[in-house]
């Protein structure tokens, strides 16, 4: 009976060890997740769906790597939610944010159209270039507008500055527009001259060097203001209390220097500073 006793005893003990050891590890993920215990932050009751782009130093999928999967990253950690991060094609983002079958995206500019289904929490600003052949004989904008043997290569569904937008609205409306998925494409068909231009940010500087593509064109700048980027919120997946919440914590990773510290990382700190110090819309 003792023995029965003992035997008893110890398998209890082990449970409840057990069960402590479990409840122990969760509370560890949780705390390392961050702020998810902190009241005020997101709503972490079901789990959330993010998706990149491959673009650059925004994100590779080459190398799994980019700034947009660091700050992912960071999101995840400091909200303490589950966010399942995939990867899609810059159109296809679009059609999921407005339709509501993704929640989060990342790096996305606004316009009249996604204003209707897409709230923006801001943490960089940045400029566009037209990147063009140099055996074009381009030297500025209009050049490239009025010569009608000319056609520019973009990323299907982008939009850019103002003066990049007017510029390829109206190649568009003449047929002299050529689309892609992503840059890979694009910068293939400015080497074979199929296209003599394309649109570029800084992400996409250290790609031309690698492709051997900067001693056949040169850049030329559109000369808008610096284009808001920010974290894209479907209004239909998110409440619009939920959507002030990761907006309140993409505010405090720019204010406690994290979205810098990412941005310095691939970036020389001039440019890194510049895309970051600027005012919110």
């Amino acid at each position: 009976m003792i023995h029965r006793g003992l035997i008893g005893l110890l398998t209890l003990l082990i449970a409840m060890s057990t069960l402590s050891s479990n409840a122990f590890a969760q509370s560890g993920q949780s705390g390392q997740s961050g702020q998810s215990v902190q009241s005020g932050g997101p709503d972490c009751s079901r789990p959330f769906t993010l998706a990149l782009h491959d673009h650059g130093l925004l994100y590779s999928l080459e190398t799994n790597t980019g700034i947009d999967k660091d700050f992912a990253d960071e999101m995840i950690r400091r909200s303490g939610c589950e966010i399942r991060v995939s990867l899609m094609s810059r159109a296809r983002i679009w059609k999921l944010i407005e339709s509501g079958a993704l929640d989060f995206s990342l790096s996305g500019i606004t316009n009249e159209e996604r204003d209707g289904y897409a709230s923006f929490a801001w943490y960089f600003s940045d400029k566009f270039y037209l990147l063009v052949r140099k055996d074009a004989g381009i030297h500025q904008l209009s050049d490239f507008e009025h010569n009608d043997r000319f056609q520019l290569g973009v990323i299907r569904s982008f939009r850019y500055s103002q003066s990049a937008n007017e510029l390829v609205d109206t190649l568009a409306a003449g047929n002299r527009v050529s689309q892609a998925g992503g840059l890979e494409p694009l910068y293939q068909a400015l080497m074979r001259s199929s296209i003599q231009g394309m649109i570029i940010e800084p992400f996409d500087y250290p790609a031309l060097d690698e492709k051997r593509i900067h001693d056949i064109t040169t850049i030329i700048e559109f000369n808008d203001a610096a284009v808001p980027h920010g974290l894209i919120m479907s209004k239909k997946a998110l409440s619009p209390e939920e959507r002030e919440k990761w907006r309140a914590l993409v505010a405090a990773m720019r204010a406690d220097g994290t979205v810098r510290r990412i941005f310095r990382k691939y970036f020389k700190p001039e440019l890194a500073d510049s895309m970051v110090d600027f005012t919110t819309p």
